[in-house]
């Protein structure tokens, strides 16, 4: 076990190596706790260089807290398009509702503020408290799992509960004698992202070489432990893809806000083996029954827990038909333009497969 004395090596010894290497990114250019905050939920199981140009858009478009709570939730989700895992988007506007409503605006200073905001977990928290704030909050994700399973050498399985309690209690005892706690965990996770990788790492770069456990046991291929992974649930659907005839527009359904692509825009859907079994839920749910629906092709959409596999059927309509309120888990349908909402990665593949011409859509 570590003592103070060498805990302050450790995070002066990090925190210089970072201001030395660390990469110029956008949201590293602010104390900003809005800003910070976007950034970390947008770079939840998303890459750097993925999120950079979203996140220059979506400030752009929300440059404060005031104006992404009072922007139509369609808006929200419409600039998060692209980026997926779309209940980050709704709880970031819910989150944003509640900073305007009972902080008057001001983000909370503390973890346990924070942690009170929706979809803000231990680790956001931990992040905003300690980038913004300069709050010793610790932090643990998977770059700083990596980095601490193999600089301490823990055996155990990184996703255990018993585990992740010793990982957060080092990372909590690092920080506390870090100055400035902020700079310390950007460089926890500067190390992991970009040094102690999770394969092929550069160990002759890394600063906590000397003294890393997995280094001098010749085992930085075997840490950290992780459970093997489940495989995906395969989830059969089918989609209909109603033309009218002379608009070209598109009959879309919006998805419930709670479920899965939860608020966003997509084509009638429904879990089923195939069109013939699957024709009596399409038409409740807005798929005209006199149309003739046709297959025209499949897609295979991978999620994290999921493998959704869509049969797309195709057809046209002469009638646009006011359309009545479905049952769960699609709300309101109409024939919309396609420009003014949100569609999922899955919607837009749908489409494409049906042939729809790209220009009439968007």
């Amino acid at each position: 076990m570590m003592e103070g004395d060498e805990e302050r090596a450790l995070a002066h010894t990090l925190t210089a190596w970072f201001e030395r290497h660390r990469r110029d990114l956008p949201w590293r250019r602010t104390r900003d706790p809005y800003a910070i905050w976007v950034s970390e939920i947008m770079l939840q199981q998303t890459r750097v260089d993925t999120v950079i140009p979203y996140y220059q858009r979506f400030l752009g478009r929300f440059p404060d807290v005031a104006s992404l709570a009072s922007a139509p939730l369609d808006h929200v989700l419409q600039h998060w398009q692209g980026l997926g895992y779309y209940r980050r988007a709704r709880q970031l506007h819910a989150a944003a509702e509640q900073v305007v409503a009972d902080h008057g605006g001001v983000f909370p200073n503390t973890v346990e503020g924070l942690r009170a905001l929706s979809g803000v977990g231990p680790y956001t928290a931990g992040a905003i408290a300690s980038i913004a704030f300069d709050a010793p909050a610790p932090l643990v994700d998977g770059n700083v799992a990596r980095v601490l399973s193999r600089r301490f050498g823990i055996w155990d399985d990184i996703k255990q509960g018993r585990t992740q309690k010793e990982l957060w209690r080092i990372a909590g005892d690092l920080v506390r004698q870090a100055a400035p706690p902020g700079a310390f965990n950007q460089a926890l996770m500067e190390l992991g992202a970009t040094v102690c990788t999770p394969r092929s790492p550069k160990c002759e770069q890394c600063p906590l070489a000397a003294d890393c456990v997995a280094r001098a046991e010749d085992a930085v291929d075997r840490l950290p432990v992780v459970g093997a992974k489940k495989a995906p649930r395969t989830v059969r659907l089918v989609a209909a893809v109603v033309t009218h005839e002379r608009t070209q527009r598109v009959l879309l359904a919006q998805r419930h806000a709670d479920g899965l692509f939860g608020g966003l825009w997509e084509p009638p859907m429904v879990e089923g083996d195939d069109l013939e079994t699957t024709r009596g839920q399409l038409g409740r749910l807005g798929a005209p029954p006199s149309v003739e629906l046709r297959e025209v092709g499949e897609v295979t959409h991978l999620l994290t827990h999921r493998r959704l596999d869509v049969t797309v059927a195709r057809a046209h309509t002469a009638r646009a038909h006011r359309l009545r309120k479905p049952s769960e888990p699609y709300v309101q349908l109409r024939w919309t333009d396609p420009a003014e909402v949100a569609l999922s990665t899955l919607a837009r593949r749908v489409l494409e497969t049906a042939d729809q011409p790209q220009e009439r859509l968007f």
